[in-house]
């Protein structure tokens, strides 16, 4: 999987290395850290679109992300999609925690599920929450989960 900055800029390392040297760069700039992962998919036609972003918010200061775009052409329920967003932020969630627990950076990850019954996303809440907790990470879901619902949302 190929990561960018927002400005387009490759990551010339792997993912892993480049939170690695941004980590260390933003805590030489006296900036604090916390990270939150989210994805979020669009369906175009018969593909679907998929965008992974790592977040890092700078206390008080803003932020900036890390982005990974990638293709399906799976026929898949919206339940289906849902819960293969959540499994994405977790692999790079679990990639990234031993990294960021060594810097002592507060890690979250974000799931573009809705809260509402109402919405059609809400049938794989249960699940998400369940996963990405049970895998000992902190949870958030659409309102508070910006990563995936706005980050994501826009560079999918």
């Amino acid at each position: 999987m190929k990561w960018r900055r927002y400005d387009g800029r490759k990551l010339e390392v792997p993912v892993v290395e480049a939170v690695r040297q941004t980590l260390i760069k933003e805590r030489e700039a006296g900036h604090r850290l916390k990270v939150c992962i989210g994805t979020d998919s669009q369906v175009r036609g018969s593909v679907t679109e998929f965008a992974t972003v790592i977040v890092f918010l700078r206390e008080k200061k803003g932020g900036f992300m890390f982005i990974a775009n990638y293709k399906s052409e799976q026929d898949m329920s919206i339940r289906e999609r849902m819960i293969l967003e959540v499994a994405r932020s977790v692999e790079i969630a679990y990639a990234l925690c031993n990294l960021l627990d060594e810097h002592k950076v507060e890690l979250e990850v974000h799931a573009d599920i809705n809260t509402d019954p109402h919405f059609k996303s809400n049938t794989a809440l249960t699940e998400a929450m369940g996963y990405i907790l049970g895998m000992g990470f902190a949870f958030k879901a659409k309102p508070d989960a910006f990563a995936s619902s706005a980050c994501a949302d826009k560079v999918c």
